[in-house]
């Protein structure tokens, strides 16, 4: 079984037990997922099976769309609504969209982040959720992302307090790495208060949208009617946002057993480690390629996803 479920993933799971569950539902062991979803946080969670694993790291790598919320009034330690109070400042005056638009606006484009503390970014090859967990603080390494969207999703046109908070919804498009409950942080230093991301749904991972995800009871009802296959969807769809050459037969012999080769005028252009994909002539994606870094006219493999024997499978 090879191939790519979209898994609507539940609140109150961690993207591993997801991981558990479906190899223990398909009684098969090569099973990954493709980008750590919290366990409050519900949404598209790829999950690859088979020689599908072989390019998770091109679907971790796209960018994600999410819907969430941003409660201002108080922090927590974990920045989302599970963690424990930090600090609280009962929010007294009343921001109008505008104020709240351009808050959004600029935190828009290339900004830098500090992961979280409950993360599992790791430093010293410790995850700093375990740092954290023995109530240790360590330096984090701050890293540059790209936030393409963020927007308002409430029409409100004052944004008043009634207990000391306000609550306000968002969509966010960020690149790799982006952390959206430290943004919903930002967002609220930049109001001048203390905040949380109080909710968050991931709508889209890469070219996986929330609408074709299937829930654990649904994947369950098509394991039951022998029908799981259909809902897998083909490694070619993770990586349908690469560039692509279909080469002939027997350069794919050569392909699948890893040959640097020539590169093709219309890659000439492409800079050193973009990658592209080679597909044979049947139209299966047998390997990843990028053009050479220090010879200009020639490409190499990054990964060979097929070779000879598993086509014949």
């Amino acid at each position: 079984m090879d191939g790519i479920l979209l898994l609507n993933k539940p609140k109150g799971m961690t993207s591993h037990d997801c991981v558990f569950k479906v190899r223990k539902l398909l009684k098969i062991k090569k099973v990954g997922h493709t980008g750590t979803l919290d366990p409050d946080v519900t949404g598209v969670l790829p999950i690859c099976i088979g020689r599908a694993t072989k390019v998770v790291e091109y679907i971790t790598g796209a960018d994600k769309i999410y819907e969430g919320e941003v409660t201002i009034g108080y922090s927590t330690t974990t920045e989302d609504a599970s963690g424990e109070v930090v600090e609280r400042k009962t929010v007294n005056e009343t921001f109008t969209k505008e104020q709240i638009e351009e808050t959004l606006r600029s935190l828009t484009g290339k900004i830098t982040q500090t992961p979280p503390m409950y993360s599992a970014v790791k430093v010293n090859g410790k995850r700093l959720y375990e740092y954290a967990r023995q109530g240790i603080e360590v330096e984090r390494p701050s890293r540059q992302i790209t936030i393409s969207e963020l927007v308002l999703l409430d029409n409100r046109q004052l944004f008043e307090s009634n207990d000391g908070t306000i609550s306000f919804r968002f969509r966010v498009t960020g690149s790799k790495g982006t952390y959206v409950r430290t943004l919903a942080v930002t967002i609220g230093e930049k109001l001048g208060y203390p905040a949380h991301m109080s909710d968050l749904v991931r709508t889209a991972s890469g070219q996986f949208h929330l609408e074709n995800c299937l829930s654990f009871a649904e994947i369950e009802d098509l394991i039951q009617i022998g029908d799981i296959n259909q809902a897998l969807y083909p490694i070619e769809a993770a990586l349908s946002h690469l560039p692509n050459l279909t080469i002939n037969d027997k350069v794919a012999g050569k392909v699948q057993n890893g040959a640097v080769l020539a590169i093709p005028e219309k890659f000439s252009s492409l800079d050193s480690g973009e990658p592209f994909t080679l597909l044979n002539e049947a139209g299966d994606t047998i390997a990843i390629y990028e053009k050479h870094p220090s010879k200009p006219n020639v490409m190499k493999p990054v990964k060979v996803l097929v070779n000879a024997q598993e086509l014949k499978a």
